[in-house]
Order: structure tokens, then sequence, then C-alpha cells
């Protein structure tokens, strides 16, 4: 699969992180300027060569030492506290030589861990020390090196703390949805639950009523007692009716709600899933078996493929889900819930089928009355 592919098919939520990760790490490239500072040092201020050579492999360490802590901070990894030392040491031995490019990036790789006032203290403290330390040396213009240490740095750090928060903001918002969905499960397992009760409550209530009536009248006038009894029987009788008709509603499922969960699960498991349906002239009972088919369907994806892409299309009444994470027999991938969904298709009228398709993508087709 092509770079260009994975890309575009990745999660929303990889591709928001993977920007936030890009458009932080822009800060990386101000310590590049120190490349050219070395330069000066060697050409214009005398430094011997090798120390300059020292120091430029020291700031090609720190620039890829640099690209780790905030892909760390960003997948909720613990601090590096290794890779924030060495940087850090580099920076110092950089800024002996009159370097400062590496000290904001520095204080912004420190942003992304340290507390806030933490970081706005080193960074003042950065600022005082380099610029007293280099009004010593020969060739710095403190005046104008003060105001711009300040801006790399206000810059730097200011960048990764908005980048931050744009994380925070956009992975809650994230888990809320999977928060909310959850809930709407558990509500409406609840809603089943109280209507059981209601229904269930009063029925054998009833019921208990009258075998313990039919019980004491037994003894004195045993055909009052059989005509209870019969009562009793039919009062379950239309008790169970009622059950029955409550669990049938119950497992009335949406398609179209069906079938947007299941994309949002697969791709959210880095699978692609296009979804072309027409599902409005389908009977409720057609549309119900056709839902649990999809959502059988998705659950050998995730549970039985290596899939990275899965298309769903639905038209007069046949279902087709197909996916390209299935290689081997047919019979390593067979599923014990298509074997019952199938004959749930058989009893009206229907088909149900898995196998490779001639493209050899595997394919699982359901049809239907409509």
């Amino acid at each position: 699969m092509s770079v260009w592919a994975r890309v575009r098919d990745a999660p929303k939520l990889d591709k928001v992180r993977w920007m936030i990760t890009y458009c932080t790490e822009i800060i990386l490239v101000l310590p590049i300027a120190g490349y050219f500072g070395l330069y000066l040092r060697w050409e214009r201020d005398g430094v011997p060569g090798p120390l300059v050579l020292g120091g430029a492999v020291l700031l090609a360490v720190f620039n890829v030492l640099s690209t780790r802590p905030l892909r760390i901070a960003v997948k909720g990894g613990r601090r590096p506290t290794g890779i924030l030392a060495v940087t850090g040491a580099i920076t110092l031995v950089l800024a002996l030589l009159g370097q400062m490019w590496s000290i904001p990036t520095w204080l912004a790789l420190l942003a992304v861990f340290a507390r806030k006032r933490v970081v706005v203290a080193a960074s003042l403290a950065s600022i005082a020390a380099f610029n007293f330390y280099i009004s010593f040396l020969d060739g710095y213009n403190v005046s104008l090196m003060i105001p711009v240490q300040f801006l790399c740095t206000v810059i730097s750090v200011g960048v990764v703390w908005a980048n931050l928060a744009l994380w925070r903001l956009t992975k809650d918002a994230y888990d809320g949805e999977d928060t909310m969905a959850r809930l709407a499960v558990s509500e409406e397992r609840l809603r089943f639950a109280r209507d059981l009760h209601d229904l269930l409550g009063q029925s054998l209530a009833d019921v208990a009523a009258g075998a313990e009536h039919a019980e004491r009248t037994l003894r004195t006038d045993r055909e009052a007692a059989a005509a209870e009894m019969f009562e009793v029987r039919d009062l379950s009788r239309r008790s169970l009716r009622e059950v029955r008709t409550v669990v049938q509603n119950y497992r009335a499922i949406d398609l179209d709600e069906v079938l947007a969960s299941v994309r949002a699960v697969l791709e959210a498991a880095d699978v692609r899933c296009t979804v072309r349906t027409d599902t409005g002239s389908l009977s409720p009972e057609t549309r119900t078996l056709l839902a649990t088919v999809v959502r059988e369907g998705a659950t050998n994806v995730l549970k039985h493929s290596k899939a990275e892409s899965c298309t769903i299309t639905i038209e007069d009444g046949v279902l087709e889900m197909s996916n390209d994470g299935v290689s081997g027999p047919v019979s390593e991938h067979a599923s014990n819930g298509l074997a019952g969904l199938a004959q749930r298709v058989r009893a009206v009228g229907g088909t149900l089928e898995a196998r490779p398709d001639q493209a050899g993508r595997y394919l699982l087709r359901a049809a239907v009355p409509a």
C-alpha cells in the first residue's frame, strides 16, 4: 500500500495528530541557523575548526533528538527525561560556543512536559544568562540579541502550548463521541429493563396471587380452584405474548444507524469503509435482518481479517459486503455467527453466502425479499 493511500485512508484522529505534530515541528527549523553561526565563528572569529566541527555534529544530534518529545507527548507516552537531558546538555555546549539558536527550541521541548511557570522562569533565566555570557565575547551585539532571543523563545514556546491545547481539545471531542455512543447503548438497555420490569412485575404478581387463591379454594371447592387455575394459565400466556412483543420491538434494529455505526468502527480500526445503499423501499423486517448481517460482517472483518478497505452496498434487498483482508481457504475464516444468520435468512426465503469473489476480495452476500 502506498504512502499516499495510507495517509488518505488513515482515521481522522491520526490525521489531526500528524497535522499538529508537523506544524509544531516547524520550530525545529530554527536551530539550523546555528550551522551558519558556527561557520561565522570559524571564519570570522578564528575558532578552531575541530571545535566548530564538533559543534556542528552536536547540533545535528540535537536536531534529530528534538523530533521525539512532541510525538511522545501526543501519543500519551511518559516524559522522555533522557532525551531532554541530552538535548539540554547539547544546548549548553552550543551556548558556550556562542550559539543561541538551539535554546528556544529546547525550551519548547521542555514546555511539552513542564509546568508553565517553570518554562517561563527557565526562558527568562536563559535570556539573561546567555546575553550576560556573550557580553564578554567579541562580535556580538547584546542589545540586538536580547530581543531576537526573546522573540524566538516566545514563538517556539507559544507554538507548542497552542498546538498541545488544540490536540487536547480534539482528543476530548473524539473521546466524547465514543462516550456518547456507549451512553446511548446503556440508556437503551435501561429502557428495556424498565419495560420488562413494568410488564413482568404486575403480571407475575397477578399469577402468584391467582395461584395462591386457587390453592386456598382447592380445599373447599375443586371446580372453583380449577377455574381459577385456567385464569392463571390464560394470564401467563397473555404475559408471554406481551414479553415476546416487547422483545421483538427491542430487537428491531435501525439499519441506517447500524451502517453509520459500522462505518465509524471500521474507520477507527484503520479500515477504509465505503457505503452505498438504497434502503427506502425495504420492509421493517428486512431492514432488521440486513442490519444484523451487516453487524456480524463487520465483526468478522475486525476479528478475522487484516482488511484495509471494506465496501457495503444494499440494493433491492441484496446486501454485498466485501473486504480485501482475507487470504487462504474459506474454511479458515468460517463464522458460527454467519451459520446462524444463514438459517434466519433462509427462513424468510432468502440466501446468504460468504466466499472470495473474482477480484480476490472476501464477499458476504445476503439476498432477502425486499
